[in-house]
């Protein structure tokens, strides 16, 4: 009787500690083998490079725990760069660094940066993603569905073109311009006079290529890695009408899985991947002289940096844009990056 007992309490014993792991294992999912992060570019970009560089120090910092593969050319959506926020959401996507323009139409706020000639330099972007704005975007973001970690750079857009210097709105007037998807892209480029056509940028570059479109917006980064030149785009100016701040985000079921000791690394390990990723973005155009204006002319570009006067013109062009867009991104919300400009160093 004595060891049918003792044999009886080892089986209920043995049952609760079975029970009490299975709860265990309920309560913290096992790290998936593979985590995917979406990227628009590749690792020949600064913005592909950001990516890398966050895969890379999470991989290293965590002893492989979590493992990053990188999907470039918005692969895991049939390159449809305007799912991606919503791929985030669903779990398509692990993690991604993301363009505030193809996030915008699932977070409205993120409109802010495409506001035209709202931030006039670096020291704008500056002060809007590392300030009060910065934080209130990411609560936005957090609340659409994703978590966001930091802030890295694509760049301001300049615009290039097959046909003729663009120095003035009337030099717009009828040229077809690949823009993103994006009606904010498209009202301002209507209001300019030109004829904006959406396409993905896989489709972008074959389209330049054979006169389909005779133009494009990008940061020069990506003109230079693009080889942009070879397809036609001989007359470059430097406009700085939008910026595009990139930011690294990760899926929130995914965040909750891991510790919090990793969350921490994974964190830490994207500030420091934006913060040189925004160094390669602005390379060559923060230094005296601007040296990446010169290779492009040594290029045969031609480049057209516009005075304050030309400038002006363009601003006052798209002002009802400016305006009808305020309201729809949120007036406080704009006065609030007005003044955070406004009172840059």
């Amino acid at each position: 009787m004595k060891l049918r007992s003792f044999l009886t309490t080892l089986a209920v014993t043995a049952a609760t500690l079975a029970l009490g792991t299975g709860t265990a294992l309920a309560q913290q999912q096992p790290y998936k083998a593979e985590y995917r992060m979406s990227l628009v570019l590749g690792t020949a970009f600064p913005w592909g490079k950001s990516g890398e560089i966050w895969a890379n120090l999470v991989r290293e910092r965590t002893q492989g725990r979590i493992n990053i593969k990188l999907y470039p050319g918005v692969s895991l959506l049939q390159g449809d760069q305007t799912r991606e926020f919503s791929g985030l959401r669903q779990g398509v996507i692990d993690l991604a660094v993301g363009s505030t323009i193809n996030w915008s139409p699932q977070v409205r706020q993120l409109n802010l940066f495409s506001m035209p000639f709202l931030m006039p330099d670096f020291a704008a972007i500056d002060a809007l993603t590392s300030g009060e704005v910065g934080a209130q975007l990411f609560k936005d973001i957090e609340r659409a569905g994703a978590v966001p970690l930091a802030w890295g750079e694509n760049g301001y857009r300049e615009i290039s073109n097959s046909k003729h210097a663009i120095k003035s709105p009337a030099d717009l007037k009828g040229l077809k311009i690949r823009v993103v998807g994006s009606p904010l892209f498209l009202d301002t480029f209507t209001a300019l006079g030109a004829n904006p056509t959406q396409m993905s940028w896989a489709d972008a570059q074959p389209a330049m290529a054979s006169r389909a479109v005779d133009g494009q917006e990008n940061p020069l980064s990506v003109f230079l890695a693009a080889k942009l030149p070879s397809v036609e785009q001989k007359h470059l100016t430097l406009w700085g009408y939008v910026a595009d701040p990139l930011i690294f985000v990760v899926n929130k079921d995914v965040w909750a899985s891991w510790s919090e000791a990793d969350r921490a690394i994974v964190k830490q390990a994207a500030i420091e991947a934006g913060k040189e990723g925004k160094a390669l973005a602005r390379k060559g155009l923060v230094e005296p002289g601007k040296p990446l204006v010169k290779q492009l002319t040594d290029m045969g570009v031609t480049v057209t940096e516009l005075t304050p006067e030309q400038r002006a013109e363009f601003v006052k062009v798209t002002r009802p844009v400016y305006e009808k867009w305020k309201k729809q991104i949120g007036a406080d919300l704009v006065t609030k990056a007005e003044k955070a400009v406004a009172a840059r160093k």
